[in-house]
């Protein structure tokens, strides 16, 4: 897959650019899917956030960019629809947009919907991360960012990146996300790590990793 992994949405021209620069055609000319599944997840968890993500009315621009067609793609009613039919559905989309929430319960739905075992063959598919969106591909999000707790326990995700993500670097309505909480929670990684800020995505692209950013960002 192409990634463009992102903080908040493609907040600035750059990301934007990017973006584009992955898909090889206009977004006007694309075809995307929706993935609101972790935004049900998180602690202080409700259903308006959802919803702003579909409808495009949230803070982060993922589904409002003008897309030529927008559909919905719930995780935790997969494994009760014929699986020829939402693959499908997902082979013909030209990107994934994965809305934030919480990280480690978008995982366990991707596994249990079976959408992780096909995300490594969609080779010409993007993949737009916002948040936990983002972190779901890294290999640990660290205990920092562990709200729902999975059955098996731990803090691993799906790995299909070999680095982590701390998400809103010294954002407001995250005051705890400093950069020295940051390096704090990296210490416990035990890999790369990018602190990233809402300015800053990372696209990877063929195995090449770019950060883009018009914002704050640090390899830690």
């Amino acid at each position: 897959m192409k990634l463009l992994l992102t903080d908040s949405g493609v907040r600035n021209e750059s990301i934007h650019n990017a973006l584009l620069s992955l898909l090889g055609k206009p977004i006007a000319e694309s075809n995307a899917l929706c993935i609101p599944t972790a935004g049900y997840g998180g602690p202080d968890a409700d259903p308006g956030g959802p919803w702003r993500f579909i409808s495009g009315r949230s803070p982060s621009p993922m589904t409002e960019l003008g897309w030529n067609a927008v559909g919905v793609l719930e995780l935790t009613a997969l494994p009760s629809i014929e699986a020829a039919l939402w693959v499908s559905w997902v082979r013909e989309a030209d990107v994934l947009l994965v809305n934030g929430g919480d990280a480690l319960y978008l995982c366990h739905w991707m596994r249990e919907s079976g959408l992780a075992d096909l995300l490594p063959s969609l080779t010409d598919t993007v993949y737009v991360g916002l948040s936990a969106g983002s972190m779901v591909l890294t290999p640990r999000v660290g205990k920092d960012f562990v709200g729902w707790k999975p059955p098996t326990g731990g803090d691993s995700a799906l790995g299909m990146v070999d680095f982590s993500i701390f998400p809103h670097l010294d954002h407001p309505a995250c005051p705890e996300n400093t950069m020295a909480a940051a390096k704090r929670w990296a210490a416990g990684i035990g890999g790369p790590a990018y602190a990233i800020d809402e300015q800053t995505a990372i696209k990877v692209d063929g195995g090449a990793v770019e950060v883009v950013s018009e914002g704050h960002w640090e390899l830690l």
